[in-house]
């Protein structure tokens, strides 16, 4: 958007004016406090005098709206105040040089050069001067130290003297200030650290405030920062332009400073209120993630629990989910008890019962034994049918993993005892024969994708099997080694060698009549 020479010329002229009052202004705040009542009147007397010539100003500049002011037919309007300033200017810098208050006197300096600009401006032949883009983006941006919980603002201005004023009464503020004296450099800065708020001037020779706010806005990381511009280019196309590519609000030089603390306060609340907004967007966005993470999780290890609950005890399959175990379908060796029971008559039992009858006797058999199983903390290997292996030191090892098997072995049998008178009443012929070994076999998970079982490969689990199948309706056959593990704790009787199937020599065979 270019810029008419009209309107330049009228953003030169405000410019010097901005200076006066608002160094004016900073130091009649620092003499508040500081005794010296002649001071600060004469310097009310001089803010007064800017203030009228502003309004004498403004008056001609909106008469010469059409074209370039007639600065000279205006020369005898805005002589006498700006006379009275520059007057006044000196004459309080002498002051202060005589009284001490050497403080005063750079910032009376500036008053007095932008008086001298000011009339250079109004006098024949005044006009705007252009600062070279090589002398502005050669300026550095100011920097200063961080604090915590303080706001941090960038001023971006070419003319060093709004830089300073605006960051002056920014610090006093109690803001972190930044500076910066053209676009390039400001954009620098915003890419450098994260910023609250920039203060930003539209006629900029190396890039002007519009192509800035262009940039930034376009930019996603920095597209959130609040921009308020401050020119003292006064026309509405220039403040719909900023408007319209993002700019917050828009103030013209000379600014009334209280406005212009509104105007950041409410700038800085809309950034905080913004940044909690992401923040509480991102701490949900986490949190779900979290979640979603820990349901998936969960379902796996429901799922896992629900297939271990298959084969092991609730507690137990518990404590292999939680890592209180290792992983049983991970393959492994160890030594192991097995029993191995089913029902004795069966067969024909199935042959000539009705099949409702079948699945009601199982459902109560599976249920009691079921139960035992549990109690003891045995591990179910598989059922078939009335068959069923248990397994005992596997996955978790316990101790007397032998007597452990007996006990439930001699439950089992004493239970099924007390089914069977149940069975008998209605015609059914059944009883349970059991048989116990123990020593090594492999374990772990058998069968494919999609469906694995617990199992073991290994004699013991065979020579249990044939045990069984040899046992007679109520009796307990156990291998000698079982035997020997037990021999205190039962009663039993000695069956002699017996030659089973699958097995090269005979083994010797124990039938257990009860507990001693």
């Amino acid at each position: 958007m270019s810029i008419d020479p009209a309107a330049q010329l009228r953003h030169e002229l405000r410019t010097p004016l901005n200076h006066i009052i608002g160094y004016t202004e900073l130091l009649l705040e620092e003499l508040e406090d500081g005794g010296k009542p002649d001071l600060t009147a004469e310097f009310a007397a001089l803010r007064a005098d800017a203030r009228q010539l502003l309004a004498l100003l403004n008056e001609v500049l909106a008469r010469g709206q059409a074209g370039p002011p007639d600065l000279a037919a205006a020369r005898g309007t805005l002589g006498p105040p700006l006379e009275r300033i520059r007057s006044a200017g000196e004459a309080l810098r002498r002051r202060a040089s005589e009284s001490g208050a050497g403080a005063l006197i750079p910032d009376l300096d500036r008053i007095c050069t932008a008086t001298e600009r000011l009339d250079a401006l109004l006098g024949p032949g005044g006009g705007p001067v252009q600062e070279s883009a090589q002398q502005a983006a050669s300026a550095k941006p100011g920097t200063a130290q961080p604090a915590q919980h303080r706001a941090a603002i960038l001023v971006v201005d070419d003319n060093e003297d709004n830089r300073d004023m605006l960051a002056r009464r920014l610090r006093r503020q109690g803001y972190e200030v930044l500076t910066a004296a053209g676009g390039r450099a400001a954009l620098d800065s915003l890419v450098e650290r994260p910023l609250d708020l920039v203060l930003l001037d539209v006629m900029m020779p190396d890039l002007d405030g519009y192509a800035v706010l262009k940039q930034l806005k376009a930019d996603p990381v920095l597209h959130d920062i609040p921009v308020l511009m401050i020119s003292a280019l006064d026309e509405i196309d220039s403040v719909v332009r900023c408007i319209q590519l993002g700019a917050e609000d828009y103030l013209t030089k000379p600014f009334d400073p209280v406005l212009l603390q509104a105007r950041i306060g409410a700038c800085l609340e809309k950034k905080r209120l913004h940044d909690q907004e992401a923040r509480y967007r991102r701490e949900l966005a986490q949190l779900n993630q979290t979640l979603e993470r820990r349901v998936a999780e969960q379902v796996a290890q429901l799922e896992r629990l629900g297939r271990l609950k298959r084969f092991f005890s609730p507690h137990l399959a518990e404590l292999i989910v939680a890592g209180g175990a290792a992983d049983p379908l991970q393959t492994h060796r160890r030594e192991v008890t097995v029993v191995f029971v089913d029902l004795r008559g069966f067969t024909a039992f199935a042959e000539t019962a009705e099949p409702e009858e079948v699945m009601g006797v199982l459902r109560e058999y599976h249920g009691e034994m079921g139960r035992l199983i549990l109690d003891n903390e045995g591990t179910l290997e598989r059922f078939t049918g009335d068959g069923m292996m248990i397994f005992f030191n596997d996955p978790v090892e316990i101790p007397n993993p032998a007597e452990r098997a007996v006990r439930m072995a001699i439950a089992m049998r004493d239970l099924v005892g007390g089914l069977a008178g149940r069975w008998r009443k209605r015609g059914w012929e059944l009883a349970l024969g059991v048989g116990i070994t123990q020593g090594y076999a492999t374990i772990g998970a058998i069968g494919f994708e999609g469906r694995m079982d617990y199992g073991a490969i290994g004699t013991v689990t065979n020579l249990a099997a044939r045990l069984c199948s040899e046992a007679a309706g109520g009796q307990i056959l156990v291998s000698a080694r079982v035997a020997g593990a037990v021999e205190s704790l039962i009663e039993a009787e000695d069956v002699g060698p017996l030659t089973l199937k699958g097995l090269a020599r005979p083994v010797p065979v124990w039938s257990v009549r009860g507990l001693r």
